[in-house]
């Protein structure tokens, strides 16, 4: 399935440019991809676009748990979600918050989404990948060092 969102995010640069699932199903099977692969990308992907729809009403309507949360409210975890998800991503998610390049609405849509995807835990690699993809559902681009943390392996960096 990832490897299929790799595809859609790097040919599909923003969320709204990218074609109905009939349409982009026809394009990925032409490019080789499985069945399988196919389906359960769209049906993640069909949740993304649901989440972000959501998140854009809430802000228009200026309500919604987004709205109501506050700097300092504190994000509790389910037992379901730190099994799923991990310590390393739930740290990840948790750095890109305290960074500032995480609002809580995206990181509710990164949570939901990381939920619906597979692997016990979720990869960090795999995150990231939900991450970029929350952001493109949005038709942003994390600024330039987000992009790197996001896109660039972590071995062999050096720590500063």
């Amino acid at each position: 399935m990832f490897e299929v969102l790799v595809f859609v995010y790097e040919h599909y640069w923003r969320g709204d440019a990218c074609p109905e699932s009939q349409q982009l199903e026809r394009k990925l099977s032409a490019h080789g991809f499985e069945a399988d692969q196919i389906h359960a990308a769209l049906v993640w992907l069909d949740g993304l676009n649901l989440a972000a729809q959501s998140i854009r009403l809430d802000e228009q309507q200026a309500a919604g748990p987004a709205a109501l949360q506050s700097a300092s409210s504190l994000r509790v975890y389910s037992v379901a979600e730190q099994c799923h998800l991990g310590a390393q991503c739930l740290g990840f998610v948790s750095f890109l918050e305290s960074a500032g390049v995480l609002p809580a609405a995206m990181r509710e849509i990164v949570i939901d989404r990381a939920m619906a995807a597979p692997g016990d835990p979720v990869s960090v690699d795999d995150l990231k990948l939900i991450v970029l993809m929350v952001y493109w559902s949005f038709g942003e681009e994390p600024d330039a060092l987000v992009l790197d943390e996001l896109c660039d392996p972590a071995e062999g960096r050096l720590p500063h």
